[in-house]
């Protein structure tokens, strides 16, 4: 969405000059705020303000709401110094090239070009140095994070398979297209603030503030560079606590006329989140199995091929092995099934076959036509949109490192020297 769409740019220069009079002192000084000896000009924070109001479309702004901004807008300034200055300790610079790209892909993804987002800045009175620092703070700090800490981050194959089971888990289940904002509660003293920090951002919404830039600019969460957005998830993907809002918000959905709904704070591990629910969609994946059968009709069973059979069955054969052991049992016949969804098949062998990885099989299961055992040649989910072993790999990882990242930011705002002026 264009941040042109959400300028009422009148209203915004009247709405920037309230905080004036609670500036006064910082005017005269210069300086709103240091960080280890570096300082924030109060220039510098009204210049984030105007980019925060500008992005979010926010109009109906009293002198609380400001005041919310300008908190918000120095805590934001105070990460991005405490990133840009580990950022020169470890001799990494942004170059210009990756910043441009950066702003190419914020335009993009607001369905603008960079002229149009640079001209939509000037007219509200933000200087576009003030996106630029931003995008650069945000490019160090992920160059950095990787650097000490991608070497450390290791996936396993069993990491990839649990994920890929708990997607084969819900292969069929709906859809949601979520968006989020994540408030982090650094430590219990912080909750006061950080409630409040949740309150003004509900207000924001509720005024019909856009969610992404809103989650742009407040949110913690890794996502927040995407605007908060998530993709297209399944219920059983969400923390457990926004999970159990799931059906609520699909009926408030669907009672909106598929316009949207909206959460209420939810208290998670480690802060707050507030959801946006803007797409729901039937599953669109299946289980896919790969299956070979080997069988016995009743007039070639007796008790010595039942046993025969159940015997080759507990060695867990594999796919390959099944000629070898027909030939071993009188009667039995190996039949090579190919590909079938898991929808597709009985009850009763969807039932055996779920618990089932591949190269395991079913064991003896007892038909009107004599005994049968499938064995999986191999199991995977099937659709539009699913993921790789590779893209699995890759969303680990990122999981893992931005958690890596919230912490060594933390741990830089306890260790550092930092001086807010009043």
């Amino acid at each position: 969405m264009k941040l042109t769409r959400n300028l009422v740019i009148s209203a915004l220069i009247g709405l920037v000059g309230l905080v004036a009079p609670q500036a006064s002192a910082q005017t005269t000084e210069g300086v709103a705020a240091l960080v280890n000896d570096e300082p924030i000009t109060t220039v510098d924070v009204r210049n984030r303000m105007r980019l925060i109001i500008a992005s979010t479309g926010l109009v109906q702004l009293d002198e609380a709401a400001l005041e919310q901004i300008r908190d918000q807008a120095i805590r934001g300034l105070i990460d991005e110094h405490l990133q840009l200055q580990a950022a020169r300790e470890y001799e990494v610079v942004v170059e210009e090239d990756e910043i441009n790209q950066n702003l190419l892909d914020l335009a993009s993804r607001n369905n603008s070009t960079i002229d149009e987002v640079i001209a939509d800045l000037e007219r509200s009175g933000v200087d576009i140095s003030t996106l630029r620092h931003q995008i650069e703070s945000e490019t160090a700090w992920g160059i950095i994070v990787n650097g000490r800490y991608g070497s450390r981050v290791r996936v396993s194959e069993q990491q990839i398979d649990l994920a890929l089971e708990r997607l084969a888990a819900s292969a069929s289940q709906p859809q949601f297209r979520m968006f989020e904002i994540f408030f982090e509660l650094p430590n219990a003293s912080a909750e006061n603030a950080t409630i409040q920090r949740v309150i003004g951002v509900m207000d924001r919404l509720q005024q019909g503030g856009a969610f992404p830039e809103l989650a742009r600019q407040f949110s913690d969460a890794p996502s927040a560079a995407n605007g908060g957005d998530m993709g297209w998830i399944v219920a059983s993907q969400l923390q457990p606590e926004v999970a159990a809002i799931i059906p609520q918000l699909a009926q408030e959905y669907t009672n909106s006329g598929n316009r949207g709904a909206l959460s209420r704070p939810i208290r998670v591990p480690g802060g707050f989140m507030v959801v946006a629910l803007v797409g729901v969609r039937d599953g669109t994946t299946s289980l896919q199995y790969d299956l070979s059968q080997i069988s016995i009709p009743s007039s070639a069973l007796t008790e010595t091929t039942r046993s025969d059979l159940a015997d080759a069955m507990n060695v867990q054969p594999t796919c390959e092995a099944l000629d070898a052991i027909a030939a071993e049992i009188p009667g039995s016949i190996v039949t090579p099934l190919g590909s079938i969804a898991s929808d597709a098949l009985l009850p009763a062998i969807r039932e055996a076959l779920a618990p089932l990885n591949s190269g395991e099989n079913t064991g003896v299961i007892e038909s009107a036509i004599g005994l049968q055992a499938m064995v999986v040649c191999d199991r995977r989910i099937a659709g539009p949109g699913v993921p790789s072993r590779e893209d699995l790999e890759f969303q680990l990882r990122g999981q893992q490192l931005s958690l890596l990242s919230r912490r060594w930011l933390r741990d830089l705002r306890r260790e550092s020297t930092i001086e807010i002026r009043n």
